[in-house]
C-alpha cells in the first residue's frame, strides 16, 4: 500500500541515524528517496549512502534540490558556496512510491531566513518519522522535538530509537509525548545490503 502522504524522516539532531534510518525504511517499502539539502560531503552524500544500502530494483533516488559544499546548517552553507535558497523551490519530486524524505538536522535547522527544517515539513504536508538515540539529554531533545511537531500540528507516524536500549528513558518519552513506537534499529556488526534488509524486520510501520 502505498502512503498518501510522503514520510519525512528527521532527527533530534545531527549524527542521529537518519540515513540509516532512511535506508531501511526505503528497502523494507520499496519506496523512492529524497534529500532536499545535502550541505557538504558531495562525494558521499546521503542519497548516495542510500543507494548503496538498498537491493530492490524498484526504489528511485531522486536528485536533491541543494547540493551545498560546507557540512555547516544550510543556511551558512549556502551563503559561503553564493547560494540563495528559495522555499518556493521545494516540490515535491512526482512519483506514484511511496517517498521517503530525509532531512539535515533537526526540526529547528535554518534553510535560509524565515524557514526552518519544520516549516519544509510543513509546506511538503509530510509525516513525520523521528529518530532519536538513548544518550544523556536525549529525553530532553527527543521531547521539545515532539513538542515543536504538535506545535506546528504535523502528523507524526511515530519514533524508531536507533541503537541500545533504555528502557528509563524511552518508557518516559513515549509516556510523555504519546508518541508511536515504530520500533529500534539494533548495532549493526557491519553495516551492508543484508543488514539493512534485515533492519526492516525490527520496523513496524
Amino acid at each position: 500500500m502505498i502512503d498518501k502522504k510522503p514520510l519525512f524522516v528527521t532527527g533530534i539532531g545531527t549524527w542521529i541515524g537518519k540515513t540509516i534510518t532512511s535506508a531501511i525504511l526505503v528497502e523494507k517499502l520499496k519506496a523512492d528517496y529524497w534529500k532536499p539539502v545535502q550541505s557538504g560531503d558531495l562525494d558521499n552524500s546521503d542519497s548516495q549512502k542510500v543507494k548503496s544500502l538498498i537491493s530492490n530494483k524498484i526504489s528511485f533516488i531522486h536528485p536533491e534540490t541543494y547540493l551545498l559544499t560546507q557540512p555547516f546548517s544550510p543556511h551558512k552553507s549556502a551563503d559561503i558556496d553564493g547560494i540563495t535558497i528559495d522555499a518556493e523551490k521545494f516540490m515535491l519530486p512526482q512519483t506514484n512510491n511511496t517517498l521517503i524524505i530525509e532531512g539535515a538536522g533537526g526540526l529547528m535547522v535554518p534553510l535560509c531566513k524565515g524557514f526552518l527544517m519544520i516549516d519544509l515539513i510543513k509546506k511538503l504536508d509530510a509525516e513525520v518519522i523521528l529518530v532519536s538515540q538513548n544518550f544523556l539529554g536525549s529525553i530532553n531533545y527527543t521531547l521539545l522535538s515532539t513538542f515543536a511537531l504538535k506545535e506546528y500540528d504535523i502528523s507524526v507516524r511515530g519514533i524508531i530509537f536507533n541503537g541500545k536500549k533504555d528502557h528509563y528513558s524511552e518508557e518516559f518519552i513515549l509516556e510523555h509525548s504519546e508518541i508511536t513506537f515504530l520500533g529500534r534499529i539494533p548495532e549493526f556488526d557491519v553495516l551492508d545490503k543484508k543488514a539493512i534488509k534485515e533492519a526492516g524486520n525490527y520496523i513496524d510501520l
